[in-house]
């Protein structure tokens, strides 16, 4: 669809409190357009979007959308989330009107279209390789905007605006319903192919084939960084560099003497030109430095210096909820994570447990979605079992409905570890209360970060 920009005038939103339609939410009020847009819940973020100006609704009712969009063809684009059902009476209304509706991948590619687009694809990962990427710039002469899958906390956002201007647009590449292909980049990072989203994708060979189809539309003379050793054998042309990354294994680039100073890892980046001594990762998880190696090649292509990189690479805050570390008292810490695949939940325990070594490490976890924990329900208890007390919550449904005989208790079952049970909310919170706490990790993608601050105030409260 051509959808020209320079003749919206008003653009509505469907599903706006996600985390990357309110991104777009942003952009475009920014850029001078009148915006508003519906959402199920309220949300910190959707608060924050109404605090910026933005008029925000919660329940799905044509009567609440304000009447210069609804009476407006001519100028108005609408905008909605793969995750809004078809029946959506909003958006039926505009489809019956035929006002132009696009995808939230669709706005995101028109936009990086008219940019040198950087985009980070994975997975397990892209959120925090793209908004270090995005850090990496910013603090550097080089510079960028972006679209985050996450809230950075350097930039307090999921979108950032070079106020001098950029040609360099970094961008999350979402796997869900095939959103990446909207993107024709110049630069592509892929750090994991795991399988997921098999709701979406049937199966892994499926998830494999989207990944190369979206390397194979790289820009001729642009640049494909990949992990190491992940498989994938995408056809691109050969005009196009790769270049290889790993934490330790040998590839184009990898680390060497990584340790931990201070409760920080310091490392050396082994290049193909030499190696970058003096390396120092300003957040915590031994998984986010294999990110921060992915994000450092993007940077260095791009121009960025050896000093620039060593600031940007300490200066990193990190992501909201991404190993996001809430409490740190006496004897006890608290880390929330995003984490919401069974690959995620092991590499986010696993860095716990390398931070603080013969600890006893709890976990809260909250399963995402009917079909992730029926497609995953082994890998789920085989990784939850690498804590030594865990606390279940239900299945987070999101967009789905309820699958028969899929339930939290379908991961428990399985479970090997001793100390496991599955809570309420309400139970959970006066469970913690009465425990004895050490490290304790929440993790999941669906309203577990509702919890949060209760935890926090619980833990304080304590004087743990």
């Amino acid at each position: 669809m051509n959808i020209k920009f320079d003749k919206v005038e008003r653009v509505y939103f469907i599903g706006i409190g996600g985390i990357g339609m309110s991104a777009l939410a942003r952009y475009f009020a920014k850029q001078g357009k009148k915006v508003c847009g519906y959402d199920r819940t309220q949300t910190p973020l959707t608060l924050e979007l109404e605090s910026e100006g933005i008029d925000i609704h919660y329940e799905d009712d044509i009567v609440l959308i304000p009447r210069d969009f609804r009476n407006n063809i001519e100028g108005t684009l609408v905008v909605y989330t793969p995750a809004v059902p078809k029946d959506h009476s909003e958006l039926e209304f505009f489809e019956i009107k035929r006002f132009t509706i696009v995808k939230r991948a669709e706005a995101l590619g028109v936009i990086a279209s008219a940019k040198k687009t950087l985009a980070v694809a994975g997975t397990h990962g892209k959120t925090t390789t793209s908004t270090l990427l995005a850090h990496l710039l910013t603090t550097s002469k080089v510079g960028c905007d972006a679209f985050l899958g996450g809230i950075s906390k350097n930039f307090s956002s999921n979108l950032v605006i070079n106020p001098k201007g950029s040609e360099n647009l970094v961008v999350e590449a979402d796997e869900f319903d095939r959103s990446f292909l909207s993107l024709f980049p110049e630069l592509a990072i892929i750090t994991s192919v795991d399988a997921d989203h098999l709701d979406i994708y049937e199966t892994h060979d499926d998830v494999l084939l989207a990944y190369e189809a979206f390397a194979s539309q790289i820009k001729h003379g642009g640049i494909l960084i990949i992990k190491h050793g992940i498989g994938l054998t995408p056809l691109l042309s050969v005009s196009v560099k790769v270049y290889t990354y790993a934490l330790r294994d040998k590839a184009d680039y990898y680390l060497t003497s990584i340790e931990i100073k201070d409760g920080y890892y310091h490392f050396n980046l082994v290049t193909p030109t030499g190696t970058i001594n003096g390396l120092k990762l300003g957040v915590p998880g031994l998984y986010n430095v294999e990110n921060a190696v992915a994000a450092s090649v993007a940077a260095l292509q791009q121009g960025v210096t050896e000093d620039e990189l060593r600031e940007g690479l300490s200066s990193f805050s990190g992501v909201v909820r991404r190993f996001d570390v809430r409490y740190r008292g006496n004897k006890v810490v608290y880390i929330d994570d995003y984490a919401h695949h069974p690959e995620e939940l092991k590499a986010a325990i696993t860095s716990v447990k390398e931070m603080f070594p013969g600890r006893r490490v709890s976990g809260i976890f909250q399963p995402h979605l009917f079909t992730r924990t029926r497609d995953f329900t082994k890998e789920f208890a085989q990784s939850l079992d690498l804590l030594d007390k865990v606390y279940l919550l239900d299945i987070y449904p999101a967009r789905e409905e309820p699958i028969p005989g899929i339930t939290s208790n379908s991961i428990l079952k399985l479970m090997e570890c001793p100390d496991k049970k599955i809570y309420s909310k309400e139970e959970l919170l006066n469970q913690i209360k009465l425990d004895d706490i050490d490290i304790i990790v929440s993790m999941g993608a669906g309203d577990i970060d509702k919890l949060v601050p209760a935890i926090v105030k619980i833990l304080t409260d304590r004087k743990l």
